[in-house]
């Protein structure tokens, strides 16, 4: 699956948003990172801030599907929008 851009962005805001609702993950995610909850404010409309948090639900599929459940997305969404945000691309060693 391959999203565009803008696609990728949707996602990446849905995750914020999600994340930030959420009472039980939000302070995970701000311990994690050392992120402020005035960060998280600050970084809403920032596709590199959307592709972090899209790392952070990526690290447990409970987050993943929980986040896909909520908002109607395929299990494969957010990893495919991480791909496009900025610091997604997959490297190739070959």
């Amino acid at each position: 699956m391959q999203l565009s851009r803008e696609a990728a962005e949707t996602v990446g805001l849905q995750a914020v948003a999600w994340v930030a609702g959420n009472d039980e993950l939000l302070p995970v995610f701000l311990g994690a990172t050392g992120a402020s909850e005035a960060d998280f404010r600050d970084g809403l409309q920032d596709p590199s801030f959307q592709g972090s948090v899209l790392d952070f639900l990526l690290m447990d599929d409970v987050w993943v599907m929980a986040f896909c459940t909520d908002l109607g997305l395929k299990p494969e969404e957010p990893m495919a929008a991480r791909m496009v945000l900025p610091g997604g691309e997959m490297v190739h060693w070959t």
